[in-house]
């Protein structure tokens, strides 16, 4: 009997179920088939249209990294960096592998196994496009980042994304991986200006790459997903979660073992902004190495990797920078308090925001950082610094002694009270004293320039332009024209031994009037302390400074002569007036052009170039220039001054340059007996400061002019020259109690002291041609048999031992202006 069916069954459904089943998979294997067709064929068209257009990786081996200028000193200190990119190149074998470790387990774990690109990647970015039109992270490999910040942009777009692709896997059939992570690790922006691993480590941990520890290179590496977001500085919260993650990764791929990860996970944000790794302060040298940079290379001297090396010691330039600063915080110290900087209006914030944010636009000077006021007791003040925090300062921590500054000299009492002289919003500065602990001062109205050569050669061994670069670029060195005072007279003095005068010549130190034949004006000049000695000898009146002894010289010489001599010493004769006052220095000069001049009295008469830049190497390492000076041969033939041969330079073809001697300017008896009187200047003379350094092979001259408005001191031994200048750079007064011996000398005694350091005596020899006579000091004149006042003189064998007076000044006439106010 068959079965009975529902009225509903159907026996063909099983069949049709298994049709339709069929149908769909078959529907199913057609579409992907279309879809993998048309996508091939989509790729390939794009292939083909923008393949063409692609650049040739290889340009990559070719490329140059954006490397800033940088300045070095003699000793190789960086010294300076200009560029907008800070840059360091590192090789791949000077990258740590733990950095590499957290580079990898942020951003390409499979980096050593795909071929540029990884289909994870790919496939998420595909989801991304399908989802949203949009490819919102790309997911790209460290080959396609490295492909995209060289060749293309970061907009995100299909062909920009297809690009990335098809460069990512040319670069990876050209390079080896080694290469491509070199490459990316040099390029990489990752904020603050850094550019590479290497700037990146500077900037914000101060240190070398090989320093860093694993927290650091995890930090460093999470900047690169978005440097201002992930910034461990601006945001720390954030590059701390970020660090963190990559930490942890590095622990799951089994980079790091557990002990290594609790370390990392543990270490605080330790990241600050440093500067760009300047071993030695040396703004003024950088700026004239810049300068002549751009001028040899133009504008790609800013970011072809130029390496200038100068002549600059990076020991003396740091004490020279100290002495400056100090003299000048001494000078200002005797002439009282000139007040509060500036005044902040009451602040709208209750944690002083406003006020903090001013404080930190206002530079550091002279190490002295600027604060605000926020509280004043009797003996107290509580200062808010830059960074935030409060200072509080006693009354022994410079409030007790701030005197008024009254006039350039005078000051007024010492203050009872904190309140006598400060109030809440009063900005002031804040230095250390000898003890390294906090004290009020303030920013010296004064200014001051230094410049040491080797008067051997010429080279610029240290240079301070000013107080502090940041205050004013003006550098007084090369720029500040000033008058030198009595620091000129040994030029006067050395054409004077020249024509017949001796160093036992007696001129007459006594009152002048001179009067100008032109105007008919009267002038009385008179000496510094306002004495008079009568009938003086020539080395007496020198390193006693005889300001009417100069002019009585001068007018016997005549200005014409002592004019062209003076052509020798470099300096420019047309600019000289032809006045009697050119005797006390009235006319204007650089320190840098009395260093020179005074270098050739050092050096025993041979006339030298100061240079500052020794070498110039190119991002190859090439020399493209390098510095042939002039120099001192004693023992060579004397030859006349030529012009100086271009030095070295490859732009223009290699050129051979012979060793080049400094020509002989000074006869060597002559130069000779001028050492000797300068040397006397500091045994018994205005430079008598200067034996507190117990050197016997010192030798210089103050200089100080009417006001007094500049002081002077320019001295030496035979291997280092320096020239001290002091002055106000509005030219007023500096007080009458301030001379080149107190206000310049002082600050060449400090640099001198360490700068001579461990630098034996070295006494010039006598050269053939000079005789020592014991003669009268009353009358220059031979000692006769029996004189128990005489001593011994130096002179030249041709010039007259005998006392006799040179042309142009009869005995008559010596004894004529003996009279006070005689008329020349």
């Amino acid at each position: 009997m068959p079965a009975k069916r529902h009225k509903f069954a159907n026996p063909l459904i099983p069949l049709e179920k298994m049709l339709n089943k069929k149908s769909v998979f078959s529907i199913i294997f057609w579409l992907l088939l279309a879809g993998v067709s048309v996508t091939a064929v989509t790729f390939a068209g794009l292939y083909l249209y923008l393949s063409p257009k692609l650049p040739p990786v290889d340009s990559l081996r070719q490329v140059k990294l954006q490397t800033p200028l940088r300045i070095y000193s003699s000793d190789g200190k960086l010294i300076g960096e200009f560029g907008e990119q800070r840059r360091t190149p590192l090789k791949y074998n000077q990258i740590p592998p733990l950095y590499l470790k957290a580079l990898l387990a942020a951003e390409d774990a499979e980096f050593f196994e795909h071929h540029g690109v990884s289909l994870k990647g790919m496939l998420r970015a595909a989801s991304q496009i399908l989802k949203s039109g949009e490819i919102q992270s790309g997911g790209s490999t460290l080959t396609q980042q490295l492909a995209r910040d060289f060749f293309l942009t970061r907009k995100q777009v299909f062909s920009r994304k297809f690009n990335e692709i098809l460069l990512s896997l040319q670069i990876e059939q050209e390079f080896t991986k080694e290469e491509i992570l070199e490459l990316f690790n040099n390029k990489m922006f990752f904020g603050n200006r850094a550019y590479g691993l290497q700037a990146a480590a500077q900037i914000y941990y101060g240190k070398d790459v090989q320093e860093l520890t694993i927290a650091q290179d995890a930090m460093i590496v999470g900047v690169l997903k978005a440097p201002s977001a992930y910034n461990p500085v601006a945001n720390p919260k954030r590059s701390m979660a970020r660090r963190n993650w990559i930490i942890g990764r590095m622990y799951e791929l089994q980079f790091i073992d557990k002990a290594a990860y609790d370390a990392a996970i543990r270490e605080p944000n330790t990241a600050s902004i440093h500067g760009s790794g300047q071993e030695t302060q040396a703004p003024y040298i950088s700026e004239m190495a810049r300068k002549e940079a751009i001028d040899r290379f133009g504008e790609a001297a800013y970011s072809d990797g130029y390496k200038v090396y100068t002549t600059v010691d990076s020991a003396m330039q740091a004490t020279a920078q100290v002495a400056v600063v100090n003299g000048l915080m001494n000078y200002d110290e005797r002439h009282g308090y000139r007040g509060p900087e500036r005044h902040f209006e009451a602040s709208t914030s209750p944690e002083l925001e406003d006020w903090q944010d001013q404080l930190q636009a206002m530079p550091v000077l002279g190490g002295l950082e600027a604060m605000a006021i926020t509280a004043v007791a009797d003996k107290s003040i509580t200062l808010l610094q830059a960074n935030g925090e409060k200072l509080d300062l006693d009354w022994q921590h410079g409030l007790s002694d701030k005197r008024p500054y009254l006039t350039e000299d005078s000051r007024g009492a010492a203050p009872k009270s904190a309140k006598d002289f400060l109030r809440v919003g009063d900005v002031v500065r804040v230095g250390k004293d000898k003890d390294g602990q906090p004290r009020l001062t303030q920013v010296p109205e004064a200014q001051s320039a230094l410049v040491s050569l080797d008067p051997n050669s010429g080279a610029i061994r240290a240079l301070v332009g000013g107080f502090d670069f940041n205050q004013s670029h003006f550098n007084r060195v090369m720029q500040g024209t000033r008058q030198p005072g009595s620091s000129f007279k040994p030029l006067i003095y050395t054409c004077a031994l020249e024509h017949g005068f001796t160093p036992a010549t007696m001129i007459n130190d006594a009152p002048i009037v001179i009067r100008n034949e032109y105007t008919g004006e009267i002038w009385r000049p008179e000496n510094d302390e306002g004495e008079f000695d009568g009938p003086i000898s020539l080395r007496k009146a020198l390193y006693k400074s005889k300001n009417l002894v100069s002019i009585r010289i001068l007018k016997s010489l005549g200005v014409d002569t002592v004019i062209d001599s003076l052509e020798r010493f470099g300096f420019n004769k047309k600019e000289f007036p032809h006045e009697l006052a050119l005797a006390l220095g009235a006319h204007g000069l650089t320190p840098i052009q009395m260093a020179t001049a005074y270098s050739s009295f050092a050096n025993g008469g041979f006339k030298i170039d100061p240079y500052l830049i020794s070498k110039i190497e190119n991002g190859k390492g090439e020399v493209v220039y390098e510095a042939h000076p002039k120099r001192v041969c004693k023992t060579c033939p004397d030859k006349k001054p030529e012009a100086t041969p271009e030095a070295a330079d490859s732009t223009s073809g290699e050129t051979i340059v012979e060793e080049q001697h400094a020509p002989r300017i000074i006869d060597a008896r002559i130069a000779y007996i001028m050492d000797s009187i300068l040397k006397d200047v500091i045994d018994k003379g205005t430079g008598v400061s200067a034996k507190v350094l117990g050197r016997t092979d010192l030798a210089g001259k103050t200089g100080t002019t009417n006001g007094p408005r500049d002081t002077w001191f320019s001295g030496y031994n035979p291997n280092l020259m320096t020239t001290v200048w002091v002055g106000i750079d509005k030219n007023t007064l500096l007080g009458r109690r301030e001379f080149g011996s107190t206000a310049a000398l002082p600050i060449w005694i400090d640099f001198m002291r360490t700068a001579l350091e461990g630098m034996p005596n070295q006494i010039a020899r006598q050269p053939d041609g000079i005789v020592t006579v014991r003669i009268n000091p009353e009358t220059g004149k031979p000692a006769q048999p029996g004189e128990t006042n005489s001593i011994f003189e130096i002179f030249a064998t041709e010039i007259s031992a005998a006392g006799s007076t040179p042309a142009g000044l009869t005995e008559e006439k010596a004894a004529d202006e003996t009279l006070p106010d005689g008329v020349l």
